[in-house]
């Protein structure tokens, strides 16, 4: 009997997107029941997984950046506890099916002596037929010799590498690997769970263990009441998981589930990305990150010798990496933080205060739709975010980007945008050049509708004003509906 996977199972397995399989279901290439497809029907249509002679998975070619056989050499492995403890979970597991498979066999048994004794009471040819197909069905099962199925065999060991986590009422999914915890792999897998220090202080990551085992790694003082502690209720930023989990979650679906935060961050970098832009790297305290969602953009406050300059940028980092804070900074000299930056007065190690996060340009991650991302100049900014958030929690649909330059600084970080192609096979991207926003916008428009049917995407536009003014109006005009239009002005 073939194993049943979920496609999020499925495609952490395999190394490929979601989408990726989503889309040969729909093709008719990948049966799927109830949302699931067969390990068998992987390895027919991925013969290229395997299990190689040192015990680690690796694919022939790698279609996604992070494949299984990469995460398992580069990820660490669960500590002793935790491992010896899914072993046991699926030692019990096995030694259910061996009992079941016993108890098949004593009735098989019993099926036969059955035959026998009715046959000699009352002889019929029937009940010889049916003595013969036993003897026949047994001898063939006994007698065959199958090769095992690699993706089965996969996720059995995936099991004691990561536990697999589903979450209500969204059914989201992730994973939990090495020594992580269950809140940082949520994170890390791109949703936007409720929390606060992520060290076991505020309690703001509560959350209840529906079925599943975990375990605290990490102290907390946050005091769980009795009642609490009898419902399941645990911290995720404080515990792993040991086995697979189902738990109760809150998450942030939209901006107005984000609260407003003050944090004082520190500059780690300033580096150059073009003559015209520079990259601001902050790091948040380890007690106190920023929760966002891809697309927010801030508030940055500084004060200097002589007067204090504060403006708003958008992050252009994933919300999966909530410490590290990038920020595409473009020389202005009407914006009086940017000329403190290019003046060389801003330096690493510095304190820079983080208001935020504000705006409604973010990811529609569950409308099932594909995506189109249009960016001018330093525009690129938050739509890096959305796109690296879209590829960590592995939205379904396709991702294009057209992102116009008007100025010398041109497409900075191009090499990216190749990466992504190269890595992900559902992202494609065009850049443009025209002289002014406005051009721009037109240009990125056409280029967008050329592609497709826009009025069954999501489209997302970021830069000046006359560039948004004008890819909106020319996306409108096409029918675009105005609810799966998302803008940012810069």
């Amino acid at each position: 009997m073939s194993q049943w996977l979920t496609l999020s199972r499925a495609a952490h397995l395999i190394g490929v997107p979601r989408a990726t399989l989503q889309k040969m279901i729909a093709e008719g290439r990948l049966p799927a029941f109830d949302g699931q497809v067969s390990a068998e029907d992987l390895t027919r249509l991925f013969p290229e997984v395997r299990l190689d002679e040192a015990g680690a998975f690796e694919r022939i070619t790698q279609i996604k950046e992070q494949a299984f056989g990469r995460r398992v050499r580069e990820r660490l492995l669960p500590n002793q506890e935790v491992l010896a403890q899914r072993l046991a979970a699926q030692s019990e597991e096995l030694e259910e099916v061996r009992r079941t498979l016993a108890h098949y066999h004593d009735l098989i048994e019993a099926l036969r002596e059955k035959i026998e004794t009715l046959a000699h009471e009352s002889p019929a040819a029937q009940l010889d037929e049916l003595a013969r197909f036993l003897d026949e069905g047994l001898a063939g099962v006994l007698s065959r010799e199958e090769p095992a199925d690699q993706v089965a065999v996969m996720d059995n060991v995936l099991r004691v590498m990561a536990a697999h986590v589903k979450v209500k009422p969204s059914n989201h999914e992730f994973f939990v690997e090495g020594n992580e915890t269950i809140l940082s792999a949520a994170v890390r897998s791109g949703l936007s769970p409720s929390y606060g220090c992520g060290n076991g202080n505020c309690g703001l990551c509560k959350a209840r263990i529906v079925s599943g085992q975990i375990r605290q790694v990490h102290p907390y003082d946050y005091p769980l009441s009795a009642s609490e502690r009898a419902q399941g209720y645990a911290l995720l930023c404080s515990h792993t998981a040991v086995t697979d989990l189902v738990i109760e979650m809150l998450e942030a679906a939209s901006p107005e589930d984000i609260p407003e935060q003050q944090i004082v961050a520190k500059v780690r970098s300033i580096a150059p990305l073009a003559p015209d832009v520079q990259l601001l790297h902050l790091v948040t305290p380890r007690t106190n990150r920023l929760r966002f969602l891809a697309g927010q953009r801030v508030t940055l406050s500084v004060s200097g010798q002589t007067a204090s300059f504060r403006a708003d940028y958008p992050i252009a980092s994933c919300p999966c990496d909530d410490r590290n804070l990038l920020f595409h900074i473009a020389r202005d000299e009407e914006d009086e933080f940017a000329r403190y930056l290019f003046a060389g007065a801003l330096k690493a190690g510095d304190a820079v205060s983080v208001f935020g996060p504000w705006g409604r340009c973010v990811l529609a991650a569950d409308s099932g739709r594909d995506h189109v991302f249009l960016a001018c100049d330093t525009g690129f900014a938050p739509v890096k975010s959305l796109i690296e958030h879209a590829i960590a929690a592995d939205v379904p649909g396709s991702l294009r980007l057209y992102w116009a330059a008007t100025g010398p600084a041109g497409h900075y970080l191009e090499n990216q945008c190749r990466a992504w192609a190269d890595a992900i096979e559902t992202f494609h991207y065009t850049t443009l050049a025209a002289a002014t926003p406005q051009e721009a916008g037109a240009a990125a428009a056409r280029e967008a509708l050329a592609a497709g049917d826009i009025a069954r995407c999501e489209c997302y536009l970021a830069g000046p004003a006359a560039f948004v003014a004008a890819a909106q109006a020319a996306l409108a005009a096409a029918g675009l509906p105005a609810a799966q239009l998302h803008t940012e002005e810069l």
